[in-house]
């Protein structure tokens, strides 16, 4: 169901409940200039900070559009029951107790199932929720100090972290926040709907996310292809990255990939930009506010010390940064401006010699801008004012402003050191259309993210695969049941015979042809327990290899060997806690886990897609044809691949996890030579 949020996250009218949390939000909306209604409910009291107190709620003068509930979670349901009835517009709930801590308090899934049936079609925030701070309408419906101010736009940051949002409230790196809305535990209101409900607002220029969890997939689907159509960036934080509870697992895949693979799948997939700390956060919302995506890679860092251009040049190797060489023409009026002791190149240190000069600095800085790249970077590091004058560095910033305004092009200011940019400096740059990023690190990280941004398909992808809820045991098939299921859906395997004895496999293998493989059958990971026998050139061989294995294994696989073979391929597919499942494309056999050389992606996954992981694989260059070597069909690859996609997707009401390891490459073909599936119970 979708709710209405917008009168919660604009009201005119506010209704508070409950003692010492509720007096703190009516100091911040007296504080932040509100200038609606608000409405204190406490028979205690005869007023809160000078404002009127209401005996009870049947003493409101009208419906209101939102509420703070500070009251113990059994008054709490009570108190939504009888707003829901009202048709108010929405509400925090801010007492704890509930789902989220049903492991410690019993009781807690059974009210929170209570409180979504008494809120009925009224959307709720929470429980355990701070609330909402809303800077474009000096809304500040929040029981504690934040660091915000009132704003014309900005971005809206929507975090499942109370305390991390106002941590974030309190940065100094000149970002305008627009909104601020904590999730709580979600109860009946995502955090998917809570940012598609602020995209709403004109005046929000990009969307931050700090997430814990996914939620509803479906309802981040609808979320991002909606921020798409708007054009308006995501940025986000997904925490658990180190989550060291790791089921125990059956394959080499669901060894390699976590929820950390998927969740970062999940996010490029949907055309979110992923982050792993707040500072970078903060920065790449900043740039994504001030100038938006950016069209390309083509950057330009310009300084006056040739220290800070090497380190920026050293910061930025590796990154998706491309210092491009200036033009010939450039080249010649930079050199006529600055002489001949300083070298044209970019990252480009200008010296000295021009400092102070507002009009010649302002001359260069607009060469520079002149040429097309995609952002002119100038670090600069200001004077602290409480020790030193910075006067003597208004030259750099009115040059640079200067500069902007006559090239209209896209610039920022970024300083080495996040403390050596105060908020006085920052806002006139701001206000000239300059961006500001703090910090070096941080702000080549902002940049790289913008870049990425401007490289985002413009067209949502299609609607992820999910798995359907299940519990209860699961049941491996083996090696022969696995290949035989996916050989139904086009993926080709060697021919092979199983045996009940080693009489039994000699029989059957005189239908093969040799060399052959021996496999003993009933272990996951045969090659550790020394159950693989390769190349076995005749039969007597293959009875001396059956014999050796007879005390590990009573079954065996015996199959023709795949020669010729390129390269080795892992193919897996696991079904993630999000409820989507993860293909895992990699450096295949013996070796998975030393090369770690995987990608993931969520199904459905395209061929193009496919076909481009693989390549960017280390193992790719065998692929593609290492040293003279023959190249793999790179399409009987991707058949092979997106047979085993077609599988998971045919069985994802079941399918718990899939491997194919190895899937041998070779001239004309791919061919897996062992596979594993593992499904639920029916």
């Amino acid at each position: 169901m979708t709710r209405d949020l917008s009168r919660l996250l604009r009201p005119r009218s506010i209704v508070l409940f409950g003692g010492g949390w509720a007096v703190n939000v009516v100091a911040q909306l007296k504080k932040s200039g509100f200038d609606g209604d608000i409405w204190p409910v406490n028979p205690k009291r005869a007023d809160v900070l000078g404002v009127p107190c209401l005996a009870s709620i049947d003493d409101l003068p009208g419906v209101p559009d939102a509420s703070f509930i500070g009251v113990n979670r059994d008054a709490t349901i009570e108190v939504v029951e009888r707003l829901s009835a009202m048709g108010a517009g929405g509400a925090t709930c801010f007492a704890s107790g509930f789902l989220e801590s049903e492991a410690e308090t019993a009781g807690g899934a059974d009210l929170q199932e209570r409180l979504i049936k008494a809120a009925g079609n009224m959307p709720i925030l929470g429980p355990n929720c701070y609330g909402l701070l809303n800077y474009l309408d000096n809304v500040t419906l929040w029981p504690d100090q934040h660091g915000g101010t009132a704003q014309e736009s900005g971005v809206a940051i929507v975090a499942q972290s109370s305390n991390i949002a106002i941590n974030m409230t309190m940065q100094a790196r000149g970002l305008p926040i627009a909104y601020v809305v904590a999730a709580g535990n979600q109860a009946q209101v995502g955090a998917s709907a809570i940012a598609e409900a602020l995209l709403e607002d004109d005046r929000v220029t990009a969307i931050g996310l700090y997430l814990e969890g996914f939620g509803d997939i479906r309802a981040l689907e609808s979320f991002a292809a909606k921020a798409r159509a708007k054009g308006k960036p995501v940025v986000a934080i997904k925490i658990g990255r180190s989550d060291k509870a790791r089921a125990a697992t059956m394959t080499h895949t669901a060894s390699l990939a976590g929820s950390a693979a998927a969740g970062s799948a999940l996010l490029k997939r949907l055309g979110i930009i992923e982050v792993e700390t707040i500072a970078v956060f903060l920065e790449t919302l900043k740039l994504l506010h001030a100038i938006g995506p950016l069209p390309g890679a083509s950057v330009c860092s310009v300084s006056c010390s040739g220290g800070e251009a090497s380190l920026m040049a050293d910061l930025s190797n590796g990154t998706g940064l491309d210092f491009t060489e200036f033009a010939v023409s450039q080249r010649a009026a930079l050199k006529a401006e600055l002489g001949p002791i300083v070298t044209i190149a970019n990252p480009l240190d200008y010296h000295t010699f021009i400092w102070g000069d507002t009009p010649r600095m302002s001359r260069v800085f607009s060469t520079v801008m002149a040429e097309s790249f995609d952002l002119t970077v100038f670090i600069l590091d200001m004077p602290r004012a409480d020790r030193c004058d910075p006067s003597g560095y208004q030259c750099a910033v009115d040059a640079i402003i200067a500069a902007k305004a006559q090239t209209d092009a896209r610039v920022a200011v970024l300083a080495s050191l996040p403390e050596n940019m105060s908020d006085h400096f920052t806002g006139q740059f701001m206000a000239g259309g300059v961006a500001v990023l703090h910090g070096m690190s941080e702000g080549i990280s902002a940049i790289e993210a913008a870049i990425t941004a401007g490289r985002m398909e413009t067209a949502a992808p299609e609607p992820l695969v999910l798995a359907a809820e299940t519990t209860g045991s699961s049941s491996i098939l083996s090696e022969a049941a696995s290949k035989e299921a996916l050989s139904g859906f086009g993926l080709k395997s060697p021919r092979s015979m199983q045996a009940m004895s080693v009489d039994e496999l000699i029989e059957k293998s005189s239908t093969l042809t040799f060399p052959v493989v021996l496999k003993g059958v009933g272990l996951a990971h045969k090659s550790e327990a020394g159950l693989v026998a390769l190349n076995i050139p005749d039969t007597s061989s293959l009875s001396a290899a059956a014999r050796q294995m007879q005390s590990a294994t009573s079954e065996f696989l015996v199959e023709e060997m795949a020669v010729g073979g390129i390269a080795e391929v892992l193919v897996g597919i696991t079904r993630d806690p999000t409820g989507t499942f993860l293909l895992t494309l990699g450096a295949g056999g013996v070796l998975t886990e030393l090369l770690a050389d995987t990608v993931s992606l969520l199904l459905p996954a395209s061929r193009t897609e496919i076909e481009a992981e693989l390549k960017g694989l280390r193992i790719g260059k065998l692929l593609e044809g290492y040293r003279g070597k023959p190249a793999a069909d790179m399409q009987a690859l991707v058949d092979a691949v997106l047979a085993i996609c077609r599988y998971a997707t045919a069985h994802s009401d079941r399918l718990v996890e899939l491997e194919v390891n190895p899937l041998i490459t070779r001239v004309s073909d791919a061919i897996a030579v062992d596979a594993l599936i593992r499904l639920t119970d029916a």
